[in-house]
């Protein structure tokens, strides 16, 4: 079954390194096994989900159409106080009148 496009992620990508316990395996002498994460909030609290391969491209395309998006709404939130503040300014200034 195809996956479905994910279009927005809010989160940070980390790698989750350990071991699995076996005496035989090659993490017990050497490097732990490594697979890639993502955290994110929910709740209150910072949950995570382990991704395959697969899913890495796409979780990054939408962390990053995320940013852009806070990104723009940021510079709106940003244009509708410099607009308040002015608003109020010329309201000063008309009462003074």
């Amino acid at each position: 079954m195809p996956r479905r496009k994910i279009e927005l992620l809010r989160g940070t990508l980390f790698v989750l390194r350990r071991k699995c316990g076996k005496p035989t395996c090659r993490c017990a002498t050497g490097e732990p096994h490594e697979t890639a994460a993502l955290a994110y909030p929910a709740g209150g609290r910072t949950n995570t989900i382990t991704l395959t391969h697969a899913d890495l491209a796409a979780v990054r395309a939408a962390l990053a159409r995320y940013e852009a998006a806070r990104v723009e709404l940021d510079g709106a939130a940003d244009a509708g106080i410099a607009a308040l503040r002015q608003s109020m300014a010329e309201h000063r200034v008309r009462a003074r009148r």
